[in-house]
């Protein structure tokens, strides 16, 4: 590349560039510069130091015209001055130059119509490896004429030493520039910030375009029928869409355009703790040559992926040619059915429902789990879980900004959307028991393949859910989860605790028609 492109970018008396190596360069690079381990499987591995995990509260976007009128300014979105972000761009700038650079530009977004060009900075070769991996490869004549729409200036080895002056978070900084295209990064070296930084802007621009990103995975059938799994971390999102029987688009980041449903990556990027090569064949069988392991315990090159030691985050990021039955061009049609996954630990909502369109425009808002926390100090209260769309910390604008437009594309396209309780029935944690996968699975294939529609459906109480009599094999005591109760005063009680945190949750919202579908509300459907 022309060195013009690098100074243009502030950065000086440069060294050797290396633009976008190939994968085999990359590790010959990352090994010589002592970034890595090598395992048994052919796969790298690489220690992010201190920070196992993004930084969410050192996340800021610059507060200029006219972007500060769109994002949504408060805890997710925090605003800083142009003239702070200036001094932090010239840490970074002063941090990359003097230095051999790996240079990696690649494209977010399979769709013609959406994707953006993204160009990473980085002086370590192991994070051009990431960018690789989680992001769409350009083909040799894409890089002939390749032209960045964004650039992110890695500079994880700078710190803010006057991050109190500024008055930051810290002396970590994950800084976007909205109006001059451009993010830097101080004082983290986690690979995720990358990912996520661009997945946060993909939310920024796309919407504005009248198109909608997402956080969800999706597969597509052989008849090209498309679906949208929605989940929190726990739920289910990735073994669920993981399907023998139906191809992969992505298990993570997707956009929603008039062309249909498409991925902004060219990877997947999943957890690693615990893995076993049984339960998850897939994910296991995809960490060899080219993946790249995060935060994992070695001994001799086997990885020890039960030792959490370092973190409960451990990683790996593979490209996703790596899993065998994926959708070649990363691309389907418009969804036919959309899944919300939730695991209640409260063991109160119904193992599928069917949603209408403003119960599911409600409970994306609401992007409800519930997790068990303490149990190693034999706390068994299960902790409710709300993150706005499913993935709140990714959003710059109102999340009701994505509600709307999922309603608009829900009504255009006539899409079916169900709730799937993924978590505990006949009883809460700790007296009942986990929903089956089996189960699990069974209302999962009834809404693919359509026979969830031959049903006859009952409105449950108080949530006003839409629930099959009966479904295939499964129990229909299972189905309505107060007939599986043996308490039925204890689940009454417990229902209606749940749905207070769903109505205390939603005040934030209040105003918005949507009110009408929260728990209480008057009886739909029958």
């Amino acid at each position: 590349m022309k060195l013009t492109e690098l100074e243009e970018l502030g950065l000086k008396n440069i060294g050797t560039v290396y633009h976008n190596l190939s994968y085999e360069e990359l590790i010959k690079h990352e090994l010589a510069n002592g970034e890595v381990q090598e395992t048994n499987t052919g796969a790298t591995a690489v220690d992010t130091g201190i920070f196992t995990g993004r930084s969410p509260k050192d996340k800021y976007f610059v507060d200029r015209d006219p972007s500060n009128k769109y994002i949504a300014w408060g805890d997710v979105n925090r605003k800083v001055s142009a003239d702070v972000f200036q001094e932090l761009l010239a840490v970074a700038q002063e941090q990359l130059s003097n230095k051999n650079l790996y240079i990696t530009d690649v494209f977010c977004g399979s769709s013609a119509a959406s994707k953006r060009s993204v160009r990473f900075v980085s002086e370590i070769a192991w994070q051009s490896h990431f960018v690789k991996n989680m992001f769409i490869r350009p083909t040799a004549p894409e890089l002939e004429v390749f032209k960045s729409d964004f650039v992110v200036l890695n500079a994880c080895k700078a710190v803010n030493d006057k991050w109190k002056e500024h008055g930051l978070n810290s002396e970590v900084f994950v800084l976007f520039d909205v109006e001059n295209n451009i993010a830097i990064i101080g004082g983290t070296w986690y690979g995720g910030e990358m990912k996520k930084g661009i997945f946060s802007m993909m939310n920024y621009w796309l919407p504005l375009e009248g198109k909608l990103a997402m956080h969800c995975s999706a597969n597509v059938g052989k008849d090209g029928d498309t679906a949208l799994f929605f989940g929190l971390s726990g739920t289910g999102k990735t073994t669920l869409s993981t399907d023998p029987h139906r191809a992969l688009i992505g298990d993570d980041e997707h956009g929603w355009d008039n062309h249909g449903v498409f991925n902004f990556e060219g990877g997947c990027y999943a957890k690693v703790i615990n893995l076993d090569g049984k339960s998850e064949p897939e994910i296991f069988g995809a960490i060899k040559e080219n993946a790249l392991l995060e935060n994992v315990v070695i001994h001799d090159g086997e990885v020890d992926y039960e030792d959490g030691s370092k973190t409960e985050n451990t990683r790996v990021s593979y490209p996703i040619e790596h899993i065998e039955n994926h959708k070649k061009d990363l691309m389907a049609g418009h969804p036919q059915n959309i899944i919300f996954l939730t695991a209640d630990a409260f063991g109160v909502l119904p193992p599928v429902s069917k949603l209408t369109k403003e119960q599911a425009m409600y409970y994306f808002l609401s992007g409800y789990t519930a997790k068990v926390a303490g149990t190693e100090r034999g706390i068994t209260e299960p902790v409710a879980t709300f993150s706005a769309c499913f993935g709140e910390a990714f959003l710059p604008l109102h999340p009701t900004v994505y509600a709307d437009l999922l309603g608009k594309k829900i009504d255009e396209h006539e899409v079916h959307v169900y709730l799937v309780n993924t978590g505990w029935t006949q009883g809460g944690y700790g007296v009942g028991k986990r929903m089956s996968i089996k189960d699990t699975r069974a209302c999962i294939n009834a809404i693919l393949d359509g026979t969830i529609n031959d049903c006859e459906f009952r409105t449950t109480q108080t949530f006003r859910l839409n629930v099959p009599k009966t479904l295939g094999d499964i129990d229909p005591k299972l189905l309505f989860p107060r007939d599986a109760w043996e308490d039925k005063e204890l689940f009454d009680n417990t229902r209606d605790k749940l749905a207070q945190m769903f109505i205390d949750n939603y005040k934030k919202y209040q105003g918005d028609d949507l009110i009408d579908y929260a728990p209480y509300g008057p009886i739909i459907g029958s």
